[in-house]
């Protein structure tokens, strides 16, 4: 009993110091793009890096978020088998919350495709898609991710996930939190388009 107590706990901790690591205020940082959060909406993700005009940055940034999110769930399935949900959880939360900075982290949405590819592939390609595909007919970046949040529950319970489908409800419900105030200026109809100032 007490191996199991430190497998899920060390579990925990990889995914949360993964998902943790602020990709985007690093990358800025080094790149030259100054502190990320003094910028645009002062979010650490992609579409706040892209407000830098520095798109490789943005594209890097938008690819370690998920990357982080991928390997914390791959590690646990290597090292502590049947433990994938709750890295996967804590990778998400560690980008959301991060220690490192008082807890103030992104939105969540490329890290949750991150933890769905490692978790089912297809769930996470189904995720993908939806939110590239809403992104490129709206050029409104949290609509994308926030369509894309709606779907993942529903998609795997179809797929027959069902063991994931509270994780996935749990996640979809913070990343809708997260973007609040998104939803007000969608409804106002005042949510920035990429590539319009």
């Amino acid at each position: 009993m007490p191996s199991v107590w430190i497998e899920t706990s060390t579990a925990l901790a990889l995914g949360y110091l993964l998902g943790s690591i602020p990709f985007g205020l690093l990358l800025a940082r080094f790149g030259g793009a100054g502190d990320i959060r003094e910028v645009g909406s002062g979010n650490i993700g992609a579409t706040n890096v892209l407000r830098t005009g520095r798109k490789g940055l943005a594209a890097a940034t938008l690819l370690l978020d998920l990357l982080k999110g991928t390997v914390a769930v791959l590690l646990a399935a290597h090292f502590f088998p049947g433990l994938e949900v709750i890295a996967a959880g804590a990778a998400f939360f560690g980008h959301l919350y991060p220690i490192w900075l008082g807890f103030k982290g992104g939105k969540g949405v490329a890290t949750y495709a991150g933890i769905l590819f490692g978790l089912n592939w297809p769930l996470g390609l189904i995720y993908g898609l939806c939110w590239i595909g809403v992104l490129l007919a709206s050029r409104i970046s949290s609509l994308g991710g926030l369509v894309a949040a709606a779907v993942a529950p529903i998609a795997a319970a179809f797929l027959g996930q069902t063991h994931l489908v509270i994780l996935l409800v749990a996640c979809s419900l913070i990343v809708f939190w997260k973007h609040r105030e998104n939803i007000q200026r969608l409804m106002a109809g005042t949510e920035p388009r990429i590539g319009k100032k």
